[in-house]
């Protein structure tokens, strides 16, 4: 699932390019390597944080950029660094304002997504509810519904609705 998510993330983003950060760091996540993923994250949000890619006045890439902060927080979260992934959670929520108001309800969905699922994996149960909670609030689409959280928040599943 988080392969087919980061696909639609870079499609749903305005730019995709090589080297792929995305993908190396999701490989590392998925071999248990918190620390890479981490490094490799942080390489994309560099790329697409600078003012000429998002920004209050350019906002060509600000879902890139939410897409790149809450795969960062995720590993954060997973690696044991709630406040680092709290910190990277609130700097996609900024870039997701930024975006294009067409776009906003996908990317909005993925990075709550990713960020509850993190919650989730690593145990706690309340922040990951809470998360999805404040996704569905924030407009997120039927992608949230994929997180773990949905059901514990007495939420159908979007292919069960």
């Amino acid at each position: 699932m988080k392969h087919f998510l980061g696909i639609a993330a870079c499609t749903l983003a305005a730019a995709c390019t090589t080297p792929s950060y995305q993908a190396q760091a999701i490989q590392a996540s998925d071999s248990g390597d918190q620390k890479t993923a981490i490094r490799l994250a942080a390489k994309d949000v560099a790329k697409f944080s600078t003012p000429d890619q998002c920004s209050p006045e350019k906002n060509i890439n600000c879902g890139t950029l939410a897409l790149a902060y809450s795969s960062l927080a995720e590993y954060q979260i997973l690696d044991g660094d709630k406040a680092a992934g709290e910190s990277s959670f609130s700097n996609a929520q900024r870039a997701l304002r930024w975006m294009d108001q067409g776009n906003r309800p996908g990317a909005t969905a993925i990075v709550y997504r990713d960020v509850s699922e993190a919650f989730w994996k690593v145990g706690d149960r309340a922040r990951a509810v809470a998360v999805f909670k404040q996704g569905r609030a924030a407009g997120g689409d039927g992608w949230l519904f994929f997180a773990s959280a949905a059901q514990a928040a007495g939420q159908a599943p979007a292919a069960a609705r």
